[in-house]
């Protein structure tokens, strides 16, 4: 999940630079939809993991 994150983050870095506003925008909107969804999931894992739940 981290990997789409940062695709979409490179794309919308590229589209940025060329000028294209509206690719840029979506393409930033998923990955920072990604980026908290992997937040998320990392969050939980770590929650579980220290209760010791498998």
């Amino acid at each position: 999940m981290l990997y789409w994150t940062l695709v979409f983050l490179v794309i919308a870095l590229i589209a940025g630079a060329l000028g294209f506003g509206g690719i840029a925008n979506a393409s930033a909107g998923i990955a920072r939809i990604l980026f908290g969804i992997f937040i998320v999931l990392f969050v939980v894992t770590l929650v579980f993991g220290l209760i010791g739940v498998a």
